[in-house]
């Protein structure tokens, strides 16, 4: 089996396929300063735990990471404690398939890369692949599958902490979906200005870059992926497919070209 792992700056996502069936997945916390050993622990205690795989059953890595210091701690990992298993890092040099038409490739993260390539094999281009991580990111895929840029706006979570940070009669409050746009009470006006805004901005940066890709916007597909993407993606119009595990799928991807 295959074992995805997708390092984000504030969670892991981490699956196991078998072939081209995710069989079983996790989500832990991204720490920073988590050495090689304990990423060891963790990794060892998800997949000894789970009823379906051994530790020993796992062929093959594929790694994707946005934290250059869990990167190096990763990659030290792989080499003492999975050292028979094969290793696929996404970074330059990489065989993704995808072309990145960008003034400086190397700035682009490789998750993003990795969700161009998985957006277009399950779907076709032209794409535009919104991520609601850490970061709400858009990135758009030319018909041809080609990475042709994107945009970052600030993520949910951190926009729900910097509200209640600098707002003295504000508070933080739990992302569900409010009754109304037109709430009745503060806790609800928070749920609203953050649900149906976060929603909003999706589809109108979907609509503009849509336009920029091709002349008839309709054919291209949105995909929407993220840790956060259920608290908002029934709200937006333009959003096409909602794949959880797109990042994981483009990991198996990138592994199967390289391995």
């Amino acid at each position: 089996m295959l074992l995805a792992i997708d390092v984000g700056n504030s969670h892991t996502v981490l699956g196991l396929f078998d072939d081209e069936l995710l069989v079983e997945h996790w989500r832990v916390s991204t720490e920073a300063r988590r050495t090689a050993d304990e990423w060891a622990v963790v990794l060892h205690g998800l997949i000894g735990g789970s009823s379906i795989i051994g530790s020993g059953e796992v062929h093959g890595i594929s790694l994707c990471c946005s934290v250059p210091s869990v990167q190096h701690e990763m990659r030290e990992m792989f080499r003492r404690h999975f050292g028979d298993v094969p290793a696929v890092i996404v970074e330059p040099g990489v065989k993704t398939g995808v072309p990145v038409r960008m003034d400086n490739p190397k700035e682009v993260g490789s998750d993003r890369i990795v969700n161009a390539l998985a957006a277009v094999q399950q779907y076709g281009g032209p794409a535009v692949v919104v991520d609601f991580g850490t970061a709400t990111t858009f990135d758009a895929v030319s018909a041809k599958g080609e990475y042709v840029g994107g945009a970052i706006a600030p993520g949910i979570d951190i926009s729900v902490e910097a509200l209640s940070r600098r707002g003295a009669q504000l508070h933080m409050v739990e992302l569900v979906k409010p009754r109304s746009v037109v709430a009745k009470n503060t806790t609800e006006a928070l749920r609203s200005g953050i649900v149906f805004g976060f929603a909003g901005q999706v589809d109108g940066i979907v609509d503009r870059m849509a336009q920029e890709l091709t002349d008839d916007a309709d054919d291209v597909t949105v995909v929407a992926t993220g840790g956060l993407a259920p608290m908002v993606v029934d709200e937006c119009e333009t959003v096409d497919v909602h794949e959880p595990w797109l990042t994981l799928i483009g990991l198996r991807l990138v592994y199967e070209r390289n391995s």
